[in-house]
């Protein structure tokens, strides 16, 4: 057989197997491109609940008007709390009033074992004019009491009245106590019942006894008998 002459064709195959390779085995074997991974887009901000903003707003305005009432409730009360403390504070203040006027009013008769030995206006041989008081006929010594509240502006001798006492109350009235065997008091403000004097028989008189006269303003005597009367006592 003739021989065979190896010619450029194995080369050739295995210039195409390189190329081949090249393109396919060798490419494969590099390593491919990591794919791009795609993240989520963000989430959008949430926005605030109309509902949840409009209760929002009513709970404040709530809010507002409970502490506007609770501060008018407040004003309210203690306005209420002042009218009642005033109120009771001019309820005090009249009582108070009526019991001070009650005090000023307040008499009694000037002694307390005694007979009426002599009426205003009656007239006697040893009186110079018509009877200007009422006699409380009593034993000498026997307490003089002062027949209201008042001031003493005059205590001392005075000629046919014996020792005498002046007594002025606070509507200006005047009570002389007459004829004293002694005097206690002499100066300064006195209450009902407050003892100032003696029954006794000094200057014009015909026995011991108190005569007692009632000078409205200082003035002109009045009867003792209808002055004390007026005032619920009946000597």
């Amino acid at each position: 057989m003739p021989r065979q002459t190896r010619g450029t064709a194995p080369l050739l195959g295995v210039t195409a197997m390189a190329a081949t390779l090249g393109a396919t085995g060798f490419a494969s074997a590099t390593p491919a491109a990591a794919p791009a991974v795609s993240t989520p887009d963000e989430a959008p901000a949430l926005s605030a609940d109309p509902g949840l903003a409009l209760a929002a707003r009513i709970q404040q305005q709530a809010d507002s008007q409970r502490t506007a009432a609770d501060e008018s409730a407040r004003v309210v009360a203690a306005q209420v709390a002042e009218t009642k403390r005033a109120a009771q504070q001019h309820e005090a203040e009249q009582a108070a009033a009526a019991a001070e006027r009650a005090e000023l009013d307040a008499v009694q008769l000037p002694v307390h074992d005694y007979h009426l030995s002599a009426h205003y206006g009656q007239s006697a041989s040893y009186w110079a004019h018509l009877h200007t008081g009422l006699d409380f006929a009593a034993s000498t010594g026997t307490p003089v009491y002062a027949v209201g509240s008042g001031s003493i502006t005059s205590a001392g001798w005075s000629g046919s009245y014996g020792y005498r006492i002046i007594q002025t109350l606070p509507d200006g009235t005047e009570i002389w106590y007459c004829h004293l065997s002694s005097i206690l008091k002499t100066s300064g403000k006195v209450v009902p019942g407050q003892q100032i004097g003696k029954v006794g028989a000094t200057g014009n008189v015909t026995g011991p006894h108190l005569h007692v006269e009632v000078r409205p303003d200082g003035g002109a005597p009045v009867d003792p008998e209808a002055w004390f009367q007026q005032r619920g006592l009946n000597p």
